[in-house]
């Protein structure tokens, strides 16, 4: 009897991850997925927090996808270990602060260990030539076996056929005759093949959940460093970024201003660990305070939190501030005028 063989595939709850993955299940190859946890790729988060997002399915896109194949799916966290991925990229970043080509490197690496590990043969991923600028060009895909250490272990079957031929192909243990040779960032090939295998509602082909692409909030990365004066982050930092306005009026100190309900829900969870305002004499949002601010910034910060609340054409508004350690501050200011809310604040 012929030797069943065993493939790791990375699902990302991406389409081309569905698919790879579903070529290796329609050659009679034993596939269980990984999914690498950075925490910076949680679909599901803004889309349950946000109420312009209800109609969004709630659901992780990776499990989902394991679901659809009807096979094991092994989540890792490796935030910590990413840490160095994202601070120190060797291959440098992408447009925003995105380190594409060295974020695939470890990720095939860590899978090259888990699947060593556990005795699988070979490692698959959904990459596609020329679909994405960095990590997945022609001369970049290399990179990546080699120096993930996979090398030829690394078979990528939605494009497998424009690249020289694997060891699982090789080997016999799969047929290269029913790769595929896919290239460019036209997804309709893929979503032909998704319509052959019958997947519907799928994550948006064209999509991606990494935030670390997402301009806005890369940029709220990079001033929370600049803000703190160092280079780290921790899980709550991540989240947060996600979430609200983020408005710095000066170096030292910046607002963290919910801008609905959802919001404002979430972010009471966070309150006991930062100064934080809110409105008692007309509705408005929870706003959290992330620094250091002196006592002649309080002012400031209530006016910017009752130009926020409904009593913002008010002449006056009474704001709490509360404390960590349960000091609690009353005042009765009059709200920002829009015109005084600085553009260079809003990061």
């Amino acid at each position: 009897m012929t030797q069943q063989r065993k493939a790791v595939a990375l699902i990302s709850g991406g389409l081309d991850s569905l698919l790879a993955a579903r070529v290796m299940l329609e050659q009679g190859i034993h596939v269980e997925g990984i999914n690498f946890f950075t925490g910076f790729c949680v679909e599901g988060h803004t889309h349950a927090i946000r109420k312009q997002d209800k109609v969004k399915p709630k659901r992780n896109n990776a499990l989902w996808s394991a679901e659809q194949l009807g096979i094991k799916l092994h989540i890792i966290d490796i935030v910590e270990e990413y840490k160095d991925v994202l601070l120190n990229p060797k291959h440098g970043y992408g447009s925003n602060m995105n380190p594409c080509l060295d974020c695939k490197i470890f990720m095939v690496h860590k899978a090259l260990e888990w699947a060593q590990k556990k005795g699988f043969d070979f490692i698959i991923t959904g990459e596609v030539v020329g679909q994405r600028p960095m990590s997945q060009r022609k001369d970049t895909m290399p990179v990546v076996a080699r120096e993930s250490g996979a090398q030829d272990r690394l078979l990528r079957p939605l494009c497998a056929k424009n690249l020289p031929p694997t060891l699982p192909e090789r080997e016999g243990w799969v047929d290269r005759d029913r790769l595929y040779g896919f290239s460019g960032r036209n997804r309709k090939p893929q979503m032909a093949l998704a319509k052959q295998f019958g997947f519907e509602d799928y994550a948006s082909p064209a999509g991606g959940c990494c935030f670390l692409t997402d301009e806005a909030y890369a940029r709220k990365l990079v001033d929370l460093w600049k803000g703190r004066g160092k280079r780290e982050y921790e899980m709550d930092d991540i989240m947060l970024l996600k979430v609200g306005r983020h408005i710095r009026p000066a170096p030292h100190y910046k607002l963290i201003v919910s801008r609905e309900e959802g919001e404002n829900n979430f972010l009471m969870g966070y309150r006991k660990q930062f100064i934080h305002l809110f409105t008692t004499s007309h509705p408005g949002p929870l706003v959290l305070l992330d620094g250091e601010p002196g006592e002649a910034d309080l002012e400031l910060v209530a006016r910017i939190t009752a130009r926020y609340s409904q009593g913002k054409m008010a002449e006056a508004v009474t704001v709490e501030i509360h404390f960590p350690d349960g000091t609690l501050r009353t005042l009765e200011v009059a709200p920002l005028p829009p015109i005084e809310v600085k553009k260079e604040w809003m990061v």
